[in-house]
């Protein structure tokens, strides 16, 4: 007995189409180390173990059209600041500033992913006794590091006086600690800080 569809073909007679055949799920493959960090940063805060979070971008907006009441469209915006740091919040009562960098970069890092008012903000944070950290990650080695601020400053002072520009992956894993991948949190900074501060 035939059964008949819409189309009128029997269900043998029916071929995925290209697209249908090649459709693949990869799950959370190619998350970005923002989404790892805003994920742990979740995990900490459901699990109140910190209170975390990514500092938002200050904009001077401009202009706003209004096509319908609740349909406002920002159409002209512009910075009001360069921005200081990614992320902040407190951890056993202690003050955490940090920012995140990547690069595709396999043997070392550029410095001129860091801004001199990014460095001068951490300086400052560090004075006050708070906590100042750098996460770096080179996806194409499926690593990311945690580097203190003070182990950091030298080979940005290096740069400043006439030297590399850039920071070789031996020289990171030399003064930083590798923070392992994992599931819940994606990225468990918060061990790396324990065992370096707490």
């Amino acid at each position: 007995m035939a059964i008949g569809y819409p189309n009128g073909k029997k269900n043998n007679d029916l071929k995925p189409s290209k697209k249908q055949q090649t459709i693949t799920t990869y799950g959370k493959r190619g998350m970005t180390l923002e989404d790892d960090i805003n994920d742990s940063n979740l995990f900490y805060l459901t699990n109140n173990r910190a209170v975390l979070h990514k500092k938002p971008t200050p904009v001077q907006i401009v202009r706003v059209d209004y096509p319908k009441r609740s349909n406002a469209m920002i159409k002209e915006a512009y910075f009001k600041q360069p921005s200081t740091t990614d992320y902040n919040g407190v951890y056993k009562g202690k003050y955490l500033d940090f920012e995140a960098k990547e690069t595709k970069s396999s043997t070392s890092f550029p410095l001129n992913n860091f801004h001199s008012h990014q460095m001068n903000h951490m300086a400052q944070v560090v004075t006050q006794g708070g906590i100042a950290f750098v996460i770096l990650a080179f996806p194409t080695l499926e690593k990311v590091y945690l580097t203190m601020f003070n182990d950091l400053f030298p080979f940005w002072e290096r740069m400043a006086s006439g030297g590399r520009k850039s920071v070789k992956v031996a020289e990171i894993e030399a003064v930083s600690d590798q923070i392992p991948y994992g599931l819940n949190p994606r990225l468990d900074f918060l061990s790396i800080l324990d065992k370096q501060i707490f």
